[in-house]
């Protein structure tokens, strides 16, 4: 019958550790011998040496045959996205509901819009930027100063009545409310083919009465062709996206209207709704007395 094993005690189990780190026999550093401890730890040193410079390498190879200026593949979206302000977005489309005579209700939108103009302040957009040829496009082929290129001036004054210059209010509490409506950027993207592209809002659900009178800013709604085309932040780092505010003057009291705007223009409208998240933005109103 086997014997059961010894148990050994703490001061001996702490004896074989001090055994393993240090064994003076055979003058060993735990288990290897202090010359296996160099050969091992050059061959780690050269291992991770070699790793890092290839990984350098091929990282220099890789940032060697990109253009910093332009990406090397932008083919996945042709049309730019559109967005509007204030964003105030419900689970699917954007959805405005507020109650005219309840100021609380309303305040958040204007301050959003508020704020969403500041980079558009006339000092602002002066000091960065120029004016430039309307009616064509802005094309560079060649840097200017600090390596860059110039942005064309695009003030808040320019959106008229939707300005917040005039009423800070942006007509909410009157039930004409104002909406500002930004293409995203696309580098070298050239809308409408030589004319200016342009929004047109549209009554999807409710009268079509509620487009009477509706006012869009700067005139007619058109992105004028000198914003394009956009060269990218390192090319242009003061740009400022073009604008288009549209203002609804006779929206119908306490019921939901569904709208949608859309950029119209060459290259870039189409019908096919399977398109329309590219240029179109719908969204819900429901103004309260």
């Amino acid at each position: 019958m086997a014997t059961l094993k010894e148990k050994r005690t703490c001061g001996q189990r702490c004896e074989d550790f001090g055994h393993f780190i240090w064994n003076s026999e055979n003058k060993t550093f735990m288990g290897r011998t202090p010359l296996r401890w160099v050969y091992i730890s050059l061959y780690y040193v050269a291992f991770y040496i070699v790793m890092t410079a290839l990984f350098s390498l091929a990282i220099y190879v890789m940032m060697s045959t990109m253009n910093p200026y332009t990406p090397t593949y932008q083919d996945r979206l042709k049309s730019p996205g559109v967005m509007i302000w204030p964003d105030v977005y419900g689970d699917e489309d954007l959805e405005i509901y507020y109650n005219m005579s309840d100021k609380s209700s309303w305040t958040k939108m204007a301050e959003i819009l508020k704020e969403f103009l500041k980079p558009y302040n006339e000092t602002v957009q002066y000091h960065q930027s120029k004016q430039c040829e309307k009616g064509k496009y802005n094309k560079q082929d060649t840097f200017g100063p600090h390596h860059t290129k110039t942005s064309c001036v695009f003030t808040q004054e320019m959106l008229g009545n939707c300005s917040g210059i005039s009423d800070p209010t942006f007509g909410y509490p009157d039930g004409k409310p104002c909406f500002i409506i930004k293409m995203n950027r696309i580098i070298n993207f050239l809308p409408g083919e030589g004319v200016a592209p342009y929004v047109n809002c549209t009554v999807l659900e409710g009268s079509p009465s509620n487009l009477d009178g509706v006012e869009y800013f700067p005139t007619n709604g058109t992105f004028d062709l000198s914003y394009f085309p956009y060269y990218g932040k390192l090319a242009q780092p003061h740009y400022s996206n073009p604008l288009i505010a549209v203002k609804f003057t006779s929206m119908e009291r306490n019921k939901v209207v569904k709208l949608e705007c859309r950029v119209v223009g060459k290259g870039i409208s189409s019908q096919h709704c399977s398109q329309c998240y590219h240029f179109a933005i719908t969204f819900h109103f429901f103004p309260r007395k």
